[in-house]
């Protein structure tokens, strides 16, 4: 809690510093010089993928500042309904190396830095370009994790700073790569995390991305500029990547996998569904609370899609199995209409049989969960036993 506090504090001073930096008029002299910083991963979530900024030095003119995309107001009212409709603004802000230094530092995350290959007169176009983002008119963005973030916002900063010459070529990946297969690393041990974020990715996650868009994740970002040419020349953009902080963080524990807690839950329902079909049961303690839940869940689905404005949540294929009809099931459970139950079930059966070739890639442990809402819709098609 010391540790969080302490962060909150410190993003906040960097805010209110932003704007001392953006009203400076400085001209950099011919000594100056910019670099790409990556920042290692946190142990929260939303730390999990490491962050990127820009660092413009001039030696001469005592300049030394860090340039941050990913900033926001802890204080902006109505701060988490604003990010679960997509419309929370993110900002542009500025701090001196050494402070920005030592607050990963305290944090023990790592740090490195790429110095640029640029011309004098492309550092000056990129520190006032970065200045002219910090006003206050123009400082804050709709952020969007995949495709408008602090690693894409540096990218075109330096991409557009360049004079005459190109670096990001936006071109086919050899390695096919989705949204969602490029985010699985960085949440490897955080599983359940990751199982609810595959919940709430759509399709439009799992096509193949081009070179640009792998840039999103600052790790890539800074893979690319260690080997991506200017184009024309035999040159890469940036130098060799220059370790300044080496972390020194605990790793995450890594959490119980949910595969093994959703095959157990099956293997569960399905002993107790066989029981209750012999000694002629009504499991409705186990199926109200579990048609209850998924058919909830299915309105957090419905509500990502149609009522936000988050791309990366529409189109969801996790609707088949968090189906809202387990709500009309769970009112009419005494009076099932047989055609609703079959309905499910195939949904049920869409998801397991063609796991591997629908346009969507389900988290694994989606199969033990359709499975078990199966067990227990299928029972209520069989002739039931009197209960003895």
């Amino acid at each position: 809690m010391i540790k969080k506090l302490f962060t909150k504090v410190v993003l906040f001073a960097v805010l209110i510093t932003a704007g001392s930096f953006a009203n400076a008029q400085t001209t950099l002299s011919d000594s100056s010089f910019a670099s790409l910083i990556t920042c290692g991963p946190g142990n929260d979530y939303y730390l999990a993928f490491g962050h990127t900024a820009i660092r413009v030095c001039d030696p001469q003119n005592g300049i030394d500042y860090v340039y941050n995309y990913g900033t926001f107001d802890f204080d902006t009212p109505n701060l988490y309904w604003n990010f679960i409709r997509g419309y929370l603004n993110y900002c542009v802000s500025a701090a001196t190396y050494r402070n920005f230094v030592a607050v990963y530092s305290y944090e023990g995350r790592s740090l490195s830095e790429q110095r640029l290959r640029l011309t004098p007169d492309e550092c000056r176009r990129l520190f006032d370009a970065l200045e002219d983002n910090c006003r206050p008119e123009n400082r804050f963005y709709l952020y969007d994790f995949f495709r408008d973030n602090c690693a894409t916002r540096a990218r075109d900063m330096i991409a557009n700073a360049l004079e005459g010459r190109t670096v990001f070529a936006d071109v086919a990946a050899d390695t096919n790569k989705t949204f969602r297969q490029m985010i699985y690393p960085y949440t490897a041990r955080l599983k359940w995390w990751q199982f609810g974020v595959d919940m709430l990715l759509g399709m439009r996650c799992d096509r193949p991305l081009s070179t640009l868009q792998y840039t999103f994740i600052p790790f890539d970002l800074e893979r690319q500029l260690d080997t991506s040419l200017v184009v024309g020349t035999a040159q890469t953009l940036a130098e060799p990547s220059v370790l300044v902080l080496g972390e020194t963080k605990a790793p995450n524990p890594e959490s119980l996998s949910p595969d093994l807690v959703f095959w157990l839950f099956f293997v569960l329902v399905a002993v107790l569904s066989v029981v209750a079909f012999i000694k002629g049961w009504k499991l409705r303690w186990l199926d109200i609370p579990l048609f209850s839940v998924v058919g909830l869940l299915s309105i957090v689905i419905l509500v990502m899609w149609f009522f936000t404005i988050h791309w990366c949540t529409k189109e969801n294929l996790n609707i088949l199995w968090l189906n809202p009809l387990f709500l009309y099931i769970v009112f009419r459970l005494r009076k099932s209409n047989r055609i609703v139950l079959g309905i499910v079930l195939l949904c049920l059966a869409a998801v397991v049989i063609g796991f591997a070739w629908l346009p969507q890639q389900f988290n694994t442990a989606v199969i033990p969960i359709a499975l078990a809402l199966a067990t227990r819709l299928a029972s209520y098609l069989l002739p039931q036993h009197d209960k003895k």
